[in-house]
């Protein structure tokens, strides 16, 4: 019917959306995964600087220490395609900050979550970001 706006399906950026409960029963994993990334991410940082000492000493870059990095990288991009594949995206990875998409009274945003936080409480809009936030 003509100007029947229930009709019309609101255009989504996000195939996934997740309700609170969904969110909040993959903390316990999403936890884990962020640390294993900071820790990884340390590795990697730890890894390539020994990498340029060698390079700046003229010593050969091969063996270990190239493959620890290559095996830390390849680990950190088994992880976030974890993230990736759920479409939960890492907002800042110092502060364990992620989004969930979520629809929340008729509109998609996000729900945001950050490691400190003990639950799932906070939204905002697509693009307010973390300024935006609001409580449930």
């Amino acid at each position: 019917m003509a100007g029947d706006t229930q009709d019309i399906e609101m255009e989504l950026r996000f195939e996934k959306h997740y309700t609170r409960d969904e969110a909040r029963a993959l903390l316990p994993q999403i936890r884990q995964w962020l640390a294993n990334l900071n820790r990884l991410r340390k590795d990697v940082e730890k890894f390539e600087r020994r990498l340029s000492q060698m390079s700046a000493q003229s010593d050969d870059i091969g063996g270990e220490t190239v493959n620890d990095w290559i095996r830390a990288l390849a680990d950190m991009q088994q992880i976030l395609v974890e993230f990736q594949r759920r479409e939960i995206f890492i907002k800042d990875l110092d502060r364990g900050l992620i989004d969930f998409p979520a629809i929340i009274g008729g509109r998609e945003v996000f729900l945001c979550w950050e490691s400190d936080e003990d639950d799932v409480e906070f939204w905002h809009d697509l693009e307010s970001g973390f300024a935006g936030r609001e409580r449930l």
